[in-house]
């Protein structure tokens, strides 16, 4: 009865209780450690006090959006400084070269022997990717003054170069081997627990907060549960799909019949994941970026105008992540390549003729689940903006300052000042923790019927034998 009212903890129980699986869990956890571990140690030749004086500048810019990526490795440059972030960059770049470039088309139909060589060439475009962002990151701090770097030069620019690019490679080496030797995706893991570490600040902020009574439990309760409904908001909507019937016709081979079976082709409303996210908020980041680099009077005004919360900053964020999730749905998903596929082993969608058809339809209702997907992106992203710095409606032109004096004598201030949380707990960060939580679960999951089932068989083997 025990088993049946937990079910966790029955699940928990299975884990190490089988000792292939036991060995896989601690085996990740041993790697997330070294990679938390390498995240304190420091790279050479920074003052570690005034480049956390330059972080706390930089909250709005990409550097802080590759901050929480890395655990807050960046924040103190150390050696795993750049984090995970080159790889991804390297195999999103990969994957949208896939459609341009023949030779890498070709590679990706072959089977396990091209997606090896694409991984190859995943890795050598990393370690590029990686020595330019390290050159740059050595520059930006040398220009960044406040005596952030103590020898500035030659030296310290290969210094920077060689130790990042060696943590990176590092990094993405203990991703490769969660993956085959440990649960889930290693890359994906690795991400989580850089973000996820951030949770025991963000709950002593909040206590502190409430001690110094500048929140009340009221408000706590309230931004507990807005947490609650954000987050099943996004389980639900990342479950979503939209079942396409699929009806295969029979086909008589020899003696044998085949097909005659009904299937269904799985949509999914959010097909562009997290990736549009991060295409559009590093775009938005970048003038930002390079106003703390080159604090020159048109940047520095840029910067202002495209700082959180303005409204600017908004309207370009609201657009990016539309563009980028139709884009990035156009470049994965060909509904002419899925209709050719199913007429090909005989299938048809019931209602609809085979070829052109099937394409048009798939492509109409991928079209409605994507416009879903982005409208749920947008809201997704746009609440921490919100609770962080609110709404800057001021400068909206002609109807901002009226719209702002309104807003202050309706009590309503705190739509434009925000809420003053200072953690993340919506946008990029909350879909990739529930993301790779529900796919992990899912992969322990697979793990233990598989165990289950082979134990199964090897009791009926026994049976078998004695009998």
């Amino acid at each position: 009865m025990a088993e049946e009212r937990n079910p966790i903890l029955n699940s928990i129980k299975n884990i190490f209780s089988i000792p292939d699986l036991r060995k896989r869990v601690l085996y990740m956890l041993g790697l997330l450690a070294v990679f938390r571990v390498g995240s304190y140690i420091p790279t050479p030749g920074i003052n570690q006090d005034a480049l956390a004086q330059l972080f706390e500048a930089s909250q709005g810019t990409i550097f802080g959006f590759l901050n929480m990526f890395s655990g807050g490795a960046l924040s103190r440059f150390s050696i795993f400084a750049l984090g995970i972030m080159p790889y991804i960059t390297a195999s999103i770049i990969l994957q949208l070269a896939t459609v341009v470039v023949p030779r890498l088309e070709k590679l990706s139909k072959e089977g396990e022997l091209g997606r090896k060589k694409i991984t190859q060439y995943t890795r050598y475009l990393t370690v590029a990717l990686t020595l330019f962002q390290g050159f740059m990151t050595a520059i930006a701090l040398e220009r960044s003054g406040d005596q952030i770097v103590l020898n500035p030069g030659w030296g310290f620019r290969f210094m920077v170069m060689i130790t990042l690019t060696t943590g990176t490679a590092f990094i993405m080496w203990i991703g490769e081997q969660i993956t085959e030797r440990g649960i889930g995706n290693g890359i994906s893991l690795i991400i989580f627990g850089g973000i996820v570490v951030g949770l025991p600040s963000a709950i002593q902020a909040i206590v502190t907060n409430v001690q110094q009574r500048t929140w009340s439990i009221f408000t706590v309760i309230l931004l507990v549960i807005m947490m609650v409904v954000v987050v099943a908001a996004v389980v639900f909507v990342e479950r979503g799909q939209r079942k396409i019937p699929v009806q295969y016709a029979k086909r008589v081979v020899g003696r044998r019949v085949y097909g005659g079976q009904a299937t269904h082709l799985p949509l999914r409303v959010n097909s562009g994941g997290v990736i549009p996210v991060i295409f559009a908020a590093s775009i938005v980041a970048i003038p930002s970026t390079l106003g703390t680099v080159m604090p020159n009077t048109f940047m520095r005004t840029l910067s202002d105008q495209l700082a959180q919360g303005m409204p600017l900053y908004n309207l370009l964020y609201i657009v990016g992540i539309i563009f980028f999730c139709f884009f990035y749905v156009s470049i994965i998903f060909n509904p002419m390549e899925v209709a050719d596929n199913i007429r090909k082993y005989g299938g048809y969608i019931p209602g609809i003729r085979p070829g052109h058809r099937t394409a048009e339809y798939i492509d109409r209702i991928l079209s409605r689940l994507t416009a879903a997907g982005a409208i749920y992106l947008v809201l997704i992203c746009l609440l921490p903006e919100f609770l962080i710095t609110g709404f800057k409606v001021q400068p909206i032109p002609f109807i901002g300052p009226r719209l702002d004096d309104f807003l202050n004598s309706a009590g309503l201030a705190w739509i434009t000042t925000g809420l003053g949380v200072t953690f993340y707990f919506g946008g990029t960060s909350l879909l990739i923790v529930v993301g790779v939580a529900m796919d992990t679960i899912q992969q322990i999951e697979s793990q233990l019927i598989m165990r289950h089932y082979d134990g199964f068989l090897k009791k009926g083997r026994i049976r078998g034998r004695r009998g």
